[in-house]
């Protein structure tokens, strides 16, 4: 082995700190979301999801990631369900929250997680920016709240 080998080695590892801190991927891995709670990945959601609008919008979003947690169609942890690929905002468990936003989003996430829910959202799994329409006749929309519109897919009969 050269002089060299242990050196390139050393470089290797500090990358791989430094990616798995800064919550990016390697080989396809996300390091940082293995070690995220429940809490942060919650409080990260409705971060960035409401645009930090007002606690009515986080817990909007949050009843969402509750109710989809709870449908075997969707993953088994509230980290999984919010970093579920083409699912929430991109960068969501990534990105860093700068703002005071993230002290509501704190409070909030304990009252999601304690079991609040937003008796607005109902069983909806699903929302998008409101003030946007779709043609699609199996989305009833159930709330606005934090720039967001509720909705829950029904089937068309």
């Amino acid at each position: 082995m050269t002089r060299l080998a242990p050196l390139a080695l050393r470089f290797l590892a500090l990358g791989i700190m430094a990616t798995s801190l800064g919550g990016c991927s390697l080989f396809g891995m996300n390091f940082a979301f293995n070690r995220m709670s429940e809490k942060e990945c919650m409080m990260r959601a409705m971060y960035f999801e409401s645009n930090r609008s007002s606690s009515e919008g986080m817990l909007a979003v949050g009843t969402v990631v509750m109710n989809r947690l709870g449908d075997p169609r969707y993953p088994k942890s509230v980290c999984e369900v919010v970093g579920q690929k083409n699912q929430f905002a991109q960068g969501v468990l990534t990105k860093p929250m700068t703002d005071s936003g993230a002290i509501l989003a704190s409070q909030v996430a304990d009252q999601v997680l304690r079991g609040q829910r937003h008796p607005g959202v109902q069983n909806a799994q699903h929302f998008h920016t409101a003030g946007l329409r779709f043609p699609y006749n199996n989305m009833f929309y159930v709330l606005e709240a934090g720039g967001n519109e509720f909705y829950e897919k029904r089937t068309v009969r």
